[in-house]
């Protein structure tokens, strides 16, 4: 019985130094293949929640690669262990928009008026994120926005793709238009507002509903670092942040693949560019384009590429990436013109920040006002911690305050 013993505990000791190694093995790889460059805010901070985040995924994929559970559902799971209390200022209730699950957020605290709502989408590149992980934003953005915050907890992929989470979005949003006296919302003071993936839902859905007379028109759109694109992942952001945590240039161009087809299939010609006929790119050119980003944010290590075909065998696979409802930034003029007044946030050192620059140019083209506010230290998802004792980040936190100012006005 003892030699048993002793040899299950040498088993176990020698699988744990396995996993401990591979751990170690891939954070150290993708420390050479991740930079943090001078001018990011508290770098340190930065550099433990990678850590955090690659270990999480890496143990994911040891418990994948021994039939325990799949990476992804590992990684979902960690992200939406930390569970919050009943708020003070708030009710918080659990619902179901056209069988999509929501959650609403409503201070306590009587209003002589009909509040603002808005409505929120989570980020996590369409595969991560949950109502979970976004509970303490949408709390803060209700209590101190003093308005009824929808929080919409849409179909995630790979299991669900392009246009699940779009329409379970749409159909939420729709919904609460619908029903608006049900929160004492004010019909005139609804607001659409998203991070990341969500800030792309956000402008999808802000697209859709333009124009359309049978539902109360939006009062504003908030794009928080959004992705608006894949026509081109050689943007300059994309070059001069390609290795900057929180969001690698292919990680970009995987979450998207992932939205789209359920996996990460033509990675390689979508990062090269050549996954675009030269007559499609040409003709979004107008719209897409360095030469429509300001020539201060073309210093910091950016080279012109060369405009490149493709074959129809790989246009097959993502031809869908022309839609405006996947990249809202493709829409025609006519649907722009329509759009409310929006807020959009931007990071410096973030590869979706050319994205925000893009649509920002396209909205004033077409007339409507854009507030917009620049973290010339900030990076991709800086404003999601900002209620962490340890691993906040001030620029975060006012780019946050910011946002509930906009609100405000609204």
């Amino acid at each position: 019985m003892a030699a048993v013993l002793t040899v299950l505990v040498l088993f176990l000791a020698g699988f744990l130094a396995g996993i401990i190694f591979l751990v170690i093995g891939a954070v150290n790889f993708d420390f050479t293949n991740s930079e943090i460059p001078p001018g990011v805010n508290q770098p340190a901070k930065l550099r433990i929640i990678h850590i955090i985040l690659l270990c999480t995924a890496v143990v994911g994929k040891i418990l994948e690669n021994i039939g325990i559970c799949t990476q992804v559902s590992f990684v979902r799971y960690m992200q939406g262990r930390k569970t919050l209390g009943a708020d003070p200022k708030l009710f918080i209730k659990d619902l179901c928009f056209e069988k999509v699950p929501v959650r609403i957020y409503q201070p306590k605290t009587p209003s002589a008026s009909q509040r603002r709502g808005v409505v929120f989408f989570h980020g996590g590149g369409w595969v991560f994120g949950s109502l979970d992980t976004h509970e303490e934003l949408c709390r803060f953005i209700a209590r101190e926005s003093e308005s009824v915050v929808v929080s919409v907890g849409y179909r995630l992929a790979p299991e669900h793709k392009y246009p699940a989470a779009y329409e379970d979005c749409l159909s939420a949003t729709q919904h609460f238009l619908q029903h608006l006296q049900h929160y004492a919302v004010d019909p005139a003071r609804v607001t659409v507002c998203g991070d990341s993936a969500g800030g792309n839902l956000a402008a999808a859905v802000s697209q859709t509903l333009a124009g359309r007379s049978d539902l109360p028109r939006l009062r504003a759109q908030i794009l928080i670092y959004p992705g608006l694109q894949a026509l081109d992942f050689n943007l300059p952001s994309y070059q001069q942040n390609r290795g900057v945590p929180l969001l690698f240039r292919e990680r970009a161009a995987f979450y998207m693949l992932q939205y789209l087809n359920g996996n990460a299939i033509k990675l390689e010609e979508v990062l090269e560019g050549s996954h675009i006929p030269a007559d499609i790119k040409l003709k979004y050119r107008k719209w897409v384009s360095p030469d429509n980003i300001p020539e201060e944010f073309k210093v910091r290590g950016y080279k012109p590429r060369v405009l490149l075909d493709c074959t129809t065998e790989v246009f097959e696979t993502v031809k869908r990436f022309c839609e405006p409802t996947l990249c809202p930034l493709l829409a025609e003029d006519s649907i722009i013109q329509q759009l409310p007044e929006t807020f959009i946030l931007t990071c410096e050192y973030d590869v979706l920040r050319d994205d925000g620059l893009l649509y920002k140019k396209r909205l004033e083209d077409n007339g409507v006002p854009v507030t917009w506010y620049h973290i010339k230290d900030g990076f991709h998802g800086i404003i999601n911690p900002f209620n962490s004792v340890w691993l906040s980040f001030p620029p975060g936190k006012r780019g946050l305050d910011n946002i509930v100012d906009f609100l405000r006005s609204l």
